[in-house]
């Protein structure tokens, strides 16, 4: 599909600037259902066809056990794909909302998530698994830290999981937001609306409000920010001259 050209070329600089993925790798992507990690299957998948280093790719979807829950079209997507689809079932819901109690539930959920994430990767014999975070995520989560935490820091591009013996690749570094949701309503991806109540009431909204908001009167600034994270060599960002530039996220 010509849609899924422009993505593929910010996936294969990625990849290759940052060495994410090597010949014989077997690649779980962590398939939550939104727009981020099915474009991010698409392009890994597809990118199968051409690129040098030969990989395999599955499918995990980490089932949080809210009700209503139906992951039947991203099945049907990956067997389109030719990728293999694993559904993982817990009780996260259940344990934060119910039991626990979490007024404050995201941090908890997400280490959840990924522990089930990764040991599903394990299990499936995958040496790497790659996550759908985008340009403009990196910028939120440094801002976020910035803000809140007072230090300077991101999560990295490639990190290695030396207690799973797995590495964690953000394939998507350099695609925007913007791109990610041209190509998911091009193709026509079966985007799963999440269940969760928390859902869009967090703190990283609202960064990404305040930056959308700066970037009508400052344009360019999180290319600036994304710069200087690569320039500064936080956590792993480093200046590869190629990454996207304001005209190219017009």
């Amino acid at each position: 599909m010509k849609e899924i050209k422009r993505l593929l070329s910010f996936v294969r600089r990625a990849v290759d600037d940052y060495s994410m993925i090597e010949d014989g790798d077997r690649i779980a992507v962590g398939v939550s259902g939104g727009k981020d990690s099915l474009a991010l299957l698409c392009a890994l998948s597809e990118m199968r066809r051409f690129y040098p280093k030969k990989y395999e790719v599955v499918a995990i979807t980490v089932d949080m056990g809210f009700e209503g829950g139906d992951f039947s079209d991203i099945h049907e997507l990956c067997r389109r794909l030719h990728v293999e689809y694993r559904v993982v079932r817990t009780d996260i819901a259940k344990i934060i909302f119910d039991v626990r109690r979490e007024p404050n539930p995201c941090s908890l959920c997400a280490k959840m998530r990924r522990g089930s994430l990764h040991a599903e990767a394990v299990a499936a014999g995958c040496n790497k698994v790659a996550l759908g975070h985008h340009y403009d995520d990196a910028v939120e989560t440094f801002m976020l830290n910035l803000f809140f935490e007072g230090r300077l820091g991101c999560f990295s591009p490639v990190s290695y999981l030396s207690n799973r013996q797995i590495t964690l690749i953000r394939p998507l570094l350099y695609a925007t937001e913007k791109d990610v949701l041209y190509f998911v309503r091009k193709a026509n991806l079966p985007v799963v609306t999440s269940l969760c109540p928390e859902d869009h009431a967090t703190e990283r909204e609202n960064m990404k409000e305040l930056l959308n908001t700066l970037e009508r009167s400052n344009k360019g600034i999180k290319h600036r920010i994304f710069h200087a994270m690569c320039k500064g060599n936080i956590d792993g960002f480093r200046l590869c001259g190629r990454y996207p530039d304001a005209g190219e996220m017009e």
